[in-house]
Order: structure tokens, then C-alpha cells, then sequence
């Protein structure tokens, strides 16, 4: 009797620490979670000194278009560009009265974005936009065209088939246009001919710059790399330079293992205006202390709805128009004053606004007006 008596109560002890453990399981885990969520790799926030990529540019033709290129009566340089690479190819025109009316030839620029560690021999993309009248450059063959850099010195060459991803279609009183027809893309369209040498492996003495400057971020990755490689490695020389000492190591696995290391980014408090479409973007360490505010508007709506008065039977009378206008006005006087309060954190700023039911627009106003009460904790930034 004392057997079984007892063994309800030990399944109940049972599925109780069961329970309790999966419980402080998911505690722990969601709690761990939160802490890493704001983790990224330094590689993703900081660049190595010389390792960056390299702007190309260079100026060629497109061939093959059907009648939507250049007109060579208006767009003298794509003329002369065409008798001259056909001079080149044998083709001599230049000394003959020939007018030239091909519409199948446009002029274009062609840029591209050499990566770092690039070799002889590997493709890269290109893109091409008309310089010229031409109106639509799908369907075209890029020519080959040399790709320079800012010394001068040719990198990579560039020709292929482009796509645009774009389309047009013109009718006699209307027209479509899809895209931007006169700017195309060639995927692996350039081979590079010059490498531009990166010597990592040799290098004792490096610097990492973060791509958004601030104290607390550079002190977090010095420590962060002082703490995995040993000490004195890494030195803040300014809010965007760490100075790494990598003498007595490796520079390859070294700055490998630097890259993946995991620390919190710090950020501004900052609220970005755009006027011009009416987008607003709010840090989330944006602070706003207790204000009142009341937004009204002046609304004046005038609606013009003529009428048409008809002479009466049997009489000289003629048919007229007589104007008939409403105007409605509204002075905003519905606008009431609502406190905004200080709000610990950005879903109690975006709720607070949202709660006096504000539009963009109208939000941009109030944030300017808040920021020039002194009651914006953070960098207004209007564009």
C-alpha cells in the first residue's frame, strides 16, 4: 500500500523538474539569443587597408540595335567613332562623300568595378549607357572596348550581347516605357588584362577602417581582437583607424580569423528626413523628452460645377453656361494637443506618434519642431 501510494506523487515530482528544466531552458536560450542578436563580424563593418576595389571606365560602341541608335546627322561623335574603327577594320570611308544613315550604331559609355585580388585572365561585369540620342540599346553587341582606370592604364577589355531588362512600345498618340532602356548590363562582359597587386602576406603593419566612424565601435574590435590573438595587437588611432601590429604572427590566418570575430556595433542617435518622398527613418537609440504638441491645417477645397441654363420655349433666348462654385473651408480646429512622452526606446517614439494619428508628412514638420525645442535627443539629418 505504501508502494503505491507514493508513486503518484514521484510522477508528479517527475514531470514537475521536467517542466521547470525546459523551462529555464528556453529561458536561457531566448535570453543567449538576445544578447547575440546584435553581434556582427568585423569584416562586415570595417575594411582592411588596400584591399578595395578599383573604378573602370572607357568609351566604345553598341551595334546591332534595330533603328532606335544614334542619328549620325545630330550626334557627330558617334560618326566619327564609326568611320574610325572602320578605317581600323580596312573599311576606308573618310575620304569619300558618303553619307552615313545607319540608326543601328549608338555610343556608349561603358563602366565597371575591378574587385580586389583580381587576376589576369577573370571576368567581371560591365555597364552600358547611351551618351548619345539613341532611345533604346536592347538587343545590342557591345564592341570591344579598353577599360581604363584613373592612372590611365588599361585593366580590363570589355564586348558582348546586353540586356537591359527594359522595353519600350510607341504608338502614334501614346507610349510605354518599362525601365531604363538606354542603360544595359553585360554579365562577365570584361576580361581583366592587369592585375592590380595586393601583398598581404608580407604586411606586419596594417590598419582597419570602419565604414562608420565612432569611438565605442573601434574599442569594441580592439578588444575584441586583442582578447583572440593576444594582447597589444590592436590600437585605436582615431573613431575609424585600428592600428594591427601582426609582427609575431602569421598576416593570412591572422587577419582571417580577425574578420570573424563577433562584437556590437555602436550607433548614433539619429532621425533621417527625405521631404522629398516623405520617408523618415528613426535610430533606435533615438530619445525624446515630454512635449505638447498640436498639428492643424488650413484646408480650403473650391469645386467649380457649372450649369447650363436653357431659354424658355417659343422665346429669342440663347443657351449659356453659368459658372456655380462651392468653396469649403477647414481651419483645422478638430486638431487637438497631445503629449508626447519621453519614450525609453523606438517603439515608444514610433507609438507615440503614431497614437496623435500623424501622417509622414506631417511627422517631418513635428520632428523639426521637436529638434528645435531642444527636446530631440538625436542628429536631425533633412535631405
Amino acid at each position: 500500500m505504501t508502494f503505491f501510494s507514493c508513486r503518484p506523487d514521484t510522477e508528479r515530482r517527475k514531470v514537475f523538474h521536467l517542466l521547470s528544466f525546459l523551462f529555464l531552458a528556453g529561458f536561457l536560450l531566448i535570453q543567449s539569443f538576445a544578447a547575440h542578436a546584435a553581434l556582427v563580424r568585423i569584416k562586415d563593418i570595417a575594411d582592411f587597408e588596400g584591399v578595395r576595389t578599383n573604378q573602370l571606365i572607357g568609351y566604345g560602341l553598341v551595334v546591332g540595335l534595330h533603328g532606335t541608335g544614334d542619328k549620325l546627322t545630330n550626334v557627330l561623335f558617334t560618326r566619327e567613332t564609326l568611320i574610325s574603327m572602320l578605317n581600323r577594320l580596312g573599311v576606308n570611308i573618310r575620304d569619300r562623300e558618303i553619307q552615313l544613315q545607319t540608326h543601328d550604331v549608338a555610343a556608349v559609355m561603358v563602366t565597371a568595378d575591378l574587385p580586389p585580388f583580381s587576376h589576369g585572365g577573370g571576368r567581371i561585369d560591365v555597364t552600358v549607357s547611351a551618351t548619345g540620342d539613341a532611345t533604346d540599346l536592347t538587343g545590342g553587341t557591345l564592341l570591344v572596348t579598353p577599360l581604363m582606370a584613373a592612372d590611365g592604364e588599361i585593366y580590363a577589355v570589355a564586348q558582348g550581347s546586353l540586356a537591359t531588362n527594359a522595353f519600350s512600345a510607341r504608338g502614334a498618340a501614346a507610349s510605354i516605357v518599362h525601365n531604363i532602356p538606354t542603360n544595359g548590363h553585360i554579365a562577365n562582359g570584361a576580361v581583366v588584362e592587369r592585375e592590380v597587386p595586393v601583398d598581404l602576406a608580407n604586411r606586419k603593419q596594417m590598419h582597419l577602417s570602419l565604414r562608420n566612424p565612432d569611438f565605442t565601435t573601434a574599442g569594441r574590435i580592439a578588444q575584441a581582437i586583442n582578447g583572440s590573438l593576444g594582447s597589444n595587437i590592436a590600437r585605436v588611432m582615431d573613431p575609424r583607424t585600428i592600428a594591427l601590429d601582426l609582427t609575431l604572427r602569421d598576416s593570412i590566418p591572422a587577419l582571417s580569423r580577425i574578420g570573424d570575430l563577433m562584437v556590437e556595433p555602436d550607433t548614433l542617435a539619429k532621425v533621417i528626413v527625405d521631404d522629398a518622398s516623405g520617408t523618415i527613418v528613426i535610430g533606435n537609440d533615438v530619445r525624446i523628452s515630454t512635449v505638447a504638441i498640436a498639428q492643424g491645417n488650413l484646408t480650403i477645397q473650391v469645386t467649380e460645377t457649372p450649369m447650363v441654363s436653357q431659354p424658355g420655349p417659343m422665346s429669342n433666348g440663347t443657351t449659356t453656361v453659368v459658372p456655380r462654385t462651392s468653396i469649403n473651408v477647414n481651419n483645422g480646429n478638430n486638431a487637438k494637443l497631445g503629449i508626447l512622452r519621453n519614450g525609453p526606446a523606438l517603439s515608444d517614439l514610433v507609438s507615440g506618434l503614431n497614437a496623435m494619428g500623424v501622417g509622414p508628412r506631417d511627422m517631418i514638420s513635428i520632428l523639426q519642431a521637436i529638434k528645435a525645442d531642444g527636446a530631440l535627443q538625436a542628429d536631425l539629418e533633412v535631405r
